[in-house]
């Protein structure tokens, strides 16, 4: 659901919005008349209270050293881990999404099956799908933690409560870490993962909750979307729909992979992929 926005804090916004969201946010009057108060509250108020930028340079400083080790962490594991392409391919529909007709280009830019020449909205997609999420937090947890232990942690704090930039940044990852399941993910491993690559999985899904123990930390919430009731209730409302198909998709997932050619079980795996991604929202 990529959306681009910008402002130059002059009362103007420009918003590109990718052809599935215009008939989402526009396609009801209601709606429509509830995504323009949006933009136009998100105008005033950028108009009116610009954001501010960081007040002390050590800030700056301390998110580099962040995004320093977080790189680190997802490149070691994303490219430098010969396991991790095996596995991926193994542990999520990826491969299924190439002979499924839902997109209006190739999964990749070339034939290669390396992870630089899959596009991203499919490698995003593809981790959506079995509630992992991987690309939005891999590398997160490390860099917070990393920051944490030599000391900073009431910094970190102090730039979630002053910096609306790391505030933003922060939430949005919160909010794709409530809609991650680490039991989900477990039983796509359980089912389809060889098991000498197993291990990894339960590496990953360690980083994840550790993840999510240190945004637990930064923004001073309990749990999950404390601060957003709204999210939260509609997460939890979609559950007894998402986590039924999801187990239909394994399912699915394992019998193709002993007969690619029946067609009834392409149709089957296309309705649970879009049935997850209806309930998830944030396909990629």
């Amino acid at each position: 659901n990529r959306s681009v926005m910008a402002s130059n804090w002059q009362g103007t916004l420009r918003s590109t919005e990718q052809g599935e969201m215009v008939q989402a946010k526009f396609g009801l009057p209601q709606t429509a008349v509830r995504q323009l108060e949006i933009y136009t509250t998100a105008v005033l108020l950028a108009t009116l209270r610009p954001p501010q930028p960081p007040r002390e340079e050590k800030w700056r400083n301390l998110m580099e050293e962040i995004s320093k080790i977080s790189c680190q962490n997802y490149r070691s594991t994303v490219y430098e881990n010969p396991e991790f392409l095996a596995y991926f391919h193994e542990a999520t529909p990826q491969a299924e999404l190439g002979f499924l007709n839902i997109g209006s280009r190739p999964t990749r830019r070339k034939s290669s099956t390396a992870i630089g020449h899959l596009r991203a909205i499919p490698w995003v997609f593809a981790w959506t799908q079995t509630r992992f999420v991987l690309p939005a937090w891999l590398g997160v947890g490390a860099g917070l933690k990393g920051a944490c232990e030599k000391g900073h942690t009431e910094d970190l704090r102090a730039m979630y409560k002053e910096w609306p930039f790391f505030q933003s940044t922060i939430d949005l990852i919160e909010m794709v870490l409530g809609k991650a399941d680490i039991p989900i993910a477990k039983q796509y491993d359980e089912v389809l993962v060889s098991e000498s690559r197993r291990e990894l999985g339960a590496a990953l899904r360690t980083e994840l909750m550790r993840t999510e123990k240190y945004v637990l930390v930064v923004c001073g919430h309990e749990k999950l979307s404390e601060n957003n009731r709204s999210l939260r209730r509609l997460i939890e409302s979609r559950l007894p729909y998402l986590n039924p198909i999801n187990m239909l998709q394994i399912e699915i997932l394992k019998r193709l992979r002993h007969d690619d050619d029946n067609n009834k079980l392409r149709d089957a795996l296309l309705i649970t992929i879009n049935g997850i991604a209806a309930g998830m929202r944030n396909t990629g």
